[in-house]
């Protein structure tokens, strides 16, 4: 009876999967499964994994042996590791395969292996993506931050303020100092100019000749009354 079923299971298996299934044995096959998810890079290739399935004698009453594989040379995918992940997409199956005992099983064990499979690669795919994100935010908010001022609080404000007050306090004294050194330097500047000689005065017509004259009657004056003290003395 066991192996009426397993063949007939067979043969459904084959239409399905006509080019993707492949016999080891009567009893013994392996089914390669390509794997749906999101890529980064439109020429990537998807994963692919190959479920082996071995049947006992007394399945479907029984469990079939399964084991999940690589195919051969396939390159490793960043989200997935068949030798790694295998525990975890097996343990994966076992509510189906109890859920289904008596029943042919294989293509309800490869369904739930696909989505199993394809999740925990989205989930991974998120996780970094997420992580990336969050160090852009990271990145956007430390740089935004260099243009924020600081938060304003009663406490800064007042801080702030007496900074200002004394920061224009010597601002109007530094001007009130200049504003002293230029008048200084200005009254300065006008006891120092240069007196002008008699002869620049001459030259310049701010003495006349009557001026001369009257220089020369005090010189007169002053010879004639010399001569009358001689005089006197002898």
């Amino acid at each position: 009876m066991g192996r009426e079923e397993q063949q007939e299971e067979r043969e459904v298996l084959d239409s399905i999967f006509p080019e993707e299934i492949t016999d080891v044995s009567e009893t013994e096959y392996r089914i390669s499964m390509e794997l749906d998810i999101p890529s980064r890079e439109e020429d990537d290739e998807p994963p692919v994994i190959l479920l082996n399935v071995r049947y006992g004698e007394a399945y479907p009453d029984e469990a079939p042996t399964l084991d999940i594989t690589a195919p051969p040379n396939a390159p490793r995918h960043e989200h997935l590791d068949v030798q790694e992940d295998k525990a975890r997409l097996l343990e994966a199956l076992q509510p189906t395969i109890e859920e289904n005992l008596g029943m042919a099983m294989v293509f309800t064990l490869y369904s739930t292996l696909k989505d199993e499979a394809e999740s925990l690669i989205i989930e991974r795919q998120n996780a970094v993506n997420e992580a990336h994100e969050k160090e852009l935010r990271k990145a956007e908010e430390e740089e935004n931050r260099k243009f924020e001022g600081e938060k304003v609080t009663p406490e800064s404000f007042l801080k702030w303020q007496a900074a200002f007050k004394l920061e224009m306090e010597e601002l109007k004294q530094r001007k009130k100092d200049q504003a002293e050194a230029e008048e200084k330097k200005k009254n300065r500047g006008k006891v120092e100019e240069k007196k002008m000689t008699g002869r620049e005065l001459y030259e310049a017509g701010m003495v006349g000749k009557g001026g001369d004259e009257d220089d020369d009657d005090g010189e007169d004056a002053i010879t004639e009354e010399m001569r009358k003290v001689k005089v006197n003395k002898d």
